[in-house]
């Protein structure tokens, strides 16, 4: 088998094979008699066909898949060969397929580029250092508190915070119109889940009150007939109510899931999760720094196959998230707002993967079955959950890669320039307004 590997880009192979006519011809005898021990053909039993009427009757087929599995079988010895590793489809051009003669074809592909990792030891990056606080926790606390409150009679006029129960009546020119009348709908009042002229119109009401205002519908409104149009609504208050915040008791930590210890372990947990939250985001900074000044050190010619491929990724991610079937591609915003992303994402892999390569990184033990047992933490039963998880070869090989990311990562770290910058909880992770 004659191979010649010719570079028509800066990423793009063309590999011309030729297979010897006799090792084609030795191939289809095979196949062929293989065949005719079980073909059936009319005025014959099967298997009792003579070759040259198989040959005759199926000759086409059995010599279309032969070269099928010959261009197969010698393009993987080939790449074996020249130590190629195609990026992506391959395209095959057939030059010579027919029978008696050497069986040549061309396979053109995109190969990944050759990076070599420098520039390092001229990276710096900010690392932010916080401490989880008493007031921190305190903090929290008054933010679950927010989360679970009970609301009561309110003896003033509503304001924002208070829930206002209202009928309403909505009409455009007069006319009432389909979607514009309701009985007894809650609102909460700065919760923006209605319009914001609605709730606007309802400030200052009290039990009782009518009141008549305008409401334009936003220019994108999701109605046609409505968007952009000015409606009038008469509203009547059934009842307004203020926030009453519960007390932090034994109720209240049963509610997130704290069943014993009280209060003294609700404040535990909240601590330990705050903590783990903190660390997260500290390493998210981190990597992002990381990721962006090597990106930028190291600049790389990314493969067309790849990107697409990541792109078309990008697209049925997005498709999931908006709750529609990742198979309609077809039904996905178009490509080039995934462009810029799909491009990095495939850069940083090329990167990664050349330290984890040239550094000889292997997954942790230890890291991958953290990961695992934190990913199976919020299942009923975690340890079901993380032995499906370890049986599961998929889901394991996702775990593995992050956690040869983090390992990277940890390398990278050692290798920079890292200035650390202390913080404040409040402020890394933007809590509390």
């Amino acid at each position: 088998m004659m191979v010649l590997v010719q570079n028509t880009g800066s990423l793009e192979r063309r590999v011309e094979v030729s297979v010897p006519a006799a090792e084609v011809e030795q191939a289809y005898e095979a196949r062929l008699k293989s065949f005719s021990r079980t073909a059936r053909l009319k005025g014959f039993r099967p298997g009792k066909a003579p070759l040259n009427v198989v040959r005759r009757q199926f000759g086409p087929q059995i010599q279309e898949e032969v070269t099928s599995d010959v261009v197969r079988q010698s393009l993987a010895r080939a790449l074996e060969q020249q130590r190629l590793n195609p990026v992506g489809g391959t395209r095959i051009e057939p030059l010579s397929m027919t029978m008696g003669q050497d069986l040549r074809y061309a396979a053109v592909f995109e190969v990944y580029p050759e990076v070599e990792i420098k520039g390092l030891e001229s990276i710096f990056v900010v690392k932010p250092v916080a401490e989880v606080t008493a007031a921190d926790v305190e903090a929290m606390i008054e933010n679950l508190r927010g989360q679970r409150p009970n609301y009561v009679e309110a003896t003033r006029p509503a304001q924002d915070g208070d829930r206002v129960t209202v009928d309403f009546e909505g009409k455009l020119d007069g006319i009432a119109f389909e979607g514009g009348t309701a009985q007894a709908v809650p609102v909460l009042l700065g919760g923006g889940r209605m319009l914001k002229d609605f709730e606007a119109g309802l400030q200052g009401v009290s039990r009782g009150d009518t009141r008549t205002f305008p409401v334009k519908f936003p220019d994108d409104y999701g109605k046609a007939e409505l968007a952009g149009r000015t409606a009038e609504f008469t509203v009547t208050v059934k009842d307004v109510q203020q926030k009453e915040l519960p007390p932090v008791d034994e109720e209240f930590c049963r509610a997130f899931g704290v069943a014993d210890g009280g209060v003294v372990q609700l404040q535990k947990e909240v601590e330990e999760n705050m903590k783990r939250e903190l660390e997260n985001t500290i390493r998210s900074r981190l990597k992002t720094q990381l990721m962006d000044k090597l990106l930028e050190a190291n600049p790389v010619e990314v493969p067309t196959a790849a990107l697409e491929s990541q792109v078309r990724e990008l697209q049925v991610d997005w498709l999931r998230r908006m709750g529609a079937d990742p198979k309609q591609l077809k039904e996905a915003p178009p490509r080039e707002p995934f462009e810029a992303t799909a491009r990095r994402r495939v850069a940083l892999g090329i990167l990664i993967g050349e330290i984890i390569r040239r550094e000889g990184v292997r997954v942790d033990a230890a890291r991958l079955e953290e990961r695992i047992e934190s990913a199976a933490a919020g299942y009923p039963d975690p340890e079901d959950a993380a032995r499906q998880i370890r049986d599961n070869r998929e889901l394991l090989s996702q775990l593995e890669a992050v956690v040869l990311e983090d390992q990277v990562v940890d390398w990278l770290t050692a290798k920079v320039k890292v200035t650390e910058q202390p913080t404040s909880f409040k402020d890394l992770m933007n809590f509390g307004g």
